[in-house]
């Protein structure tokens, strides 16, 4: 069927259109992804990652892994090879959306502009056509392509510096709070060695490890989901095993006030909370101190009576220890729970060992990044 020259004009001007907007889109979501240094939604990168986390959750179901060590193995790849797919959407986008030009300007059928992008995105060179205008576009396609491997290339050594700089923190904090990581083990860690009232140096470095992943874990979102070298490390709970060690400082040890604790907190769950907004995870951004969390009376009680035992000296009133304790949980235990559901973390106590309490609700709707 041939079509009328005026309705083959209107078609050819509304594929241009399109092909120009489809180029566009790529060249963006590469832009936003790898070089603008600030969060920003973007559909492609958002789809990539969510089909590719679909696809290996369906591997997970079809394969029957139901073991922690098993989920682990298999999700390490995830980021990975997420991350090694963008490029090859991005070419694939823009290489669609010059061919659709190529053919628009009636240089060729269907499949030989497909063929001719092909081998201008990739500077093969194996077809080429003789109108100038078009070798123009094809050259213009070819940089294009090489600027994106060439963003991936430079972006690899610094989301993998961003990561080591996370997992160095992560693995020093064995040493203070065992593993899994937790409150008890680190108070009674720093009685031992009679640095209950020293311990604002912890509190200053972790600090700044908050600040540094608020803005790594943001800009650079895929670091969100690189799992550590160990299987029994993450990021996100050693997170709360810090913040609940600062919480629990603050409110219960019959020390000094602590500041520097205080502090530690706030950057806490300011970067939890800015990173749950990247995945459209809800929370109460002013929650009151008497709202319920996830760690119950009978926990707390427990913890102290471990502490106290081993000579640890407590404030008297308990009572309002626990309220104090709640508190400063409540900043962020929705989204401490939801980030080690989303991230699969491994066990910890006071996080992950619960992050199946956490509503529905608080699931992710969108990867925004």
């Amino acid at each position: 069927m041939t079509l009328h020259p005026i309705w083959d004009l209107i078609l050819r001007l509304l594929i241009l259109i399109v092909a120009g907007y489809i180029i566009v889109r790529g060249i963006s979501s590469a832009v936003r992804t790898f070089v603008l240094p600030r969060s920003a939604y973007d559909p492609i990168s958002s789809t990539t990652f969510r089909a590719t986390s679909a696809l290996f959750r369906l591997i997970m179901r079809l394969r029957r892994i139901d073991s922690y060590e098993g989920r682990d193995k298999l999700m390490a790849l995830f980021a990975p090879i997420a991350l090694l797919l963008l490029p090859t959407v991005w070419i694939t986008t823009v290489l669609i959306g010059f061919a659709l030009i190529y053919w628009s300007l009636g240089s060729a059928d269907l499949v030989t502009a497909f063929s001719l992008s092909g081998s201008s995105i990739t500077t093969l060179g194996f077809a080429t056509s003789e109108f100038p205008a078009i070798r123009a576009l094809e050259f213009l396609e070819a940089v294009i392509g090489l600027v994106l491997t060439a963003l991936l290339i430079s972006y690899l050594p610094t989301i993998y510096s961003a990561f080591s700089r996370r997992e160095t923190a992560v693995a020093m904090l064995e040493v203070r709070a065992g593993t899994p990581p937790f409150v008890a083990t680190m108070v009674e860690r720093f009685h031992r060695l009679g640095r209950l009232d020293r311990m604002g140096e912890i509190w200053s470095t972790w600090e700044q490890w908050f600040a540094e992943i608020d803005e790594t874990h943001t800009s650079l979102v895929a670091l969100v989901f690189f799992r550590s070298p160990r299987g029994d490390r993450s990021w996100i709970t050693a997170a709360g095993a810090v913040l609940d060690s600062a919480s629990f400082t603050v409110s219960v040890l019959n020390i000094p006030r602590d500041v520097e604790a205080q502090i530690c907190i706030r950057a806490g769950f300011l970067a939890l909370r800015h990173i749950a907004d990247y995945f459209s995870i809800p929370y109460n951004p002013d929650p009151q101190p008497d709202d319920p969390i996830s760690v119950s009376r009978s926990e707390f009680d427990e913890v102290c009576a471990e502490l106290e035992s081993l000579g640890v000296e407590l404030k008297r009133d308990r009572d309002q220890a626990w309220r104090d304790f709640a508190g400063w949980r409540v900043n962020y235990d929705t989204v401490l729970l939801a980030l080690a559901r989303l991230t699969m973390a491994p066990y910890a106590p006071w996080s992950s060992d619960r992050s199946i309490l956490a509503t529905s609700a608080a699931s992710p709707k969108r990867l925004k990044k």
